[in-house]
């Protein structure tokens, strides 16, 4: 049952994240490119957002704001995340079962 140990969520999260995460970045870095009128009561809150907000939607007002730091992070995930992939990659429940 090993193949069953890992499970894709559904075609509709990927979508919907996904382009969550592309109209968000739009908004933040090309504002506009986005066409807000055409979008409703949706675009007009996006527009507000954008207007009053883009400094904390860009920046925000928490974070890291050293190079140095922001390095060393990006390299202790990398590591780590490899460490942990090869657990990942390595598990056997098969193997576990036999205890």
């Amino acid at each position: 049952m090993a193949a069953n140990f890992f499970q894709r969520t559904s075609l509709f999260w990927i979508v919907s994240v996904t382009f969550g995460m592309g109209f968000y970045t739009c908004i933040v870095f090309v504002p506009e490119k986005i066409p807000f009128q055409s979008l409703g009561q949706f675009g007009t809150f996006c527009r507000y957002l954008v207007d009053n907000y883009a400094g904390i939607m860009y920046k925000g007002n928490k974070g890291i704001n050293n190079t140095a730091i922001r390095c060393l992070w990006f390299v202790q995930t990398f590591l780590f995340g490899f460490a942990s992939l090869g657990l990942l990659l390595k598990y056997n429940p098969e193997r576990r079962k036999q205890h």
